[in-house]
C-alpha cells in the first residue's frame, strides 16, 4: 500500500528578504531570551530643523526690510517723512531680526538635545547660526539707517 500524500505540500524554506537598499538600517538589535526572535532598532536619518530653517528666513527678511529703512529714509530725508517711514520698516526688521535670533537659539538647543537613542536626530545648526546672524546684522543694519535718516532730516 502507499502513503497518502502530506495534507499540506512541502517547500523548502525561503530566505530571509534582504534588507532594504534605503533609509531604513538596523542599528541595533536585541535578541528576545527564550525566542528565535529580536527587537530591532533602526537607524533614522536625521532631519533638517524646521525652526533653523524658520530662523534663517526671519534673518533674510529682516535683512531685507533692513534696506528699505535706508530706501525711504533717504528719499524722505528732505521732505520730512523719511524719519517716519524708516521708523516704521526699522519696527519691523528689528521685530523680524529678535525672532530670528531667538528662534535660531531655540534650534540650536533642539539640535543639540536631539539624537539619543529612539528619538529623531536633528541637524541644520549651521542654518541656526546663519539665522541668528541675519537677524543680528539685520536689526543693526536697521537701526544704523533710523539713526542716519534721522540726521539727514534734521540737517535738511
Amino acid at each position: 500500500m502507499t502513503q497518502p500524500p502530506p495534507p499540506y505540500p512541502s517547500y523548502p524554506a525561503a530566505p530571509p528578504p534582504p534588507p532594504p537598499a534605503g533609509r531604513w538600517q538596523p542599528e541595533r538589535i536585541d535578541p528576545m531570551p527564550g525566542t528565535g526572535f529580536g527587537l530591532v532598532s533602526l537607524r533614522v536619518e536625521p532631519i533638517v530643523s524646521g525652526l533653523a530653517i524658520g530662523s534663517l528666513i526671519a534673518g533674510i527678511g529682516s535683512i531685507l526690510v533692513s534696506l528699505l529703512v535706508f530706501c525711504f529714509g533717504l528719499a524722505g530725508s528732505s521732505d520730512g517723512w523719511g524719519g517716519w517711514v524708516a521708523g516704521a520698516f526699522t519696527v519691523l526688521s528689528v521685530l523680524a531680526g529678535v525672532g530670528a535670533m531667538a528662534v535660531g537659539l531655540v534650534a540650536r538647543r533642539q539640535i543639540r538635545h536631539s539624537g539619543r537613542t529612539g528619538q529623531v536626530r536633528f541637524s541644520g545648526g549651521g542654518l541656526a547660526i546663519a539665522g541668528i546672524s541675519c537677524g543680528a546684522a539685520g536689526a543693526g543694519i536697521a537701526l544704523v539707517g533710523l539713526v542716519l535718516s534721522l540726521l539727514l532730516q534734521l540737517s535738511a
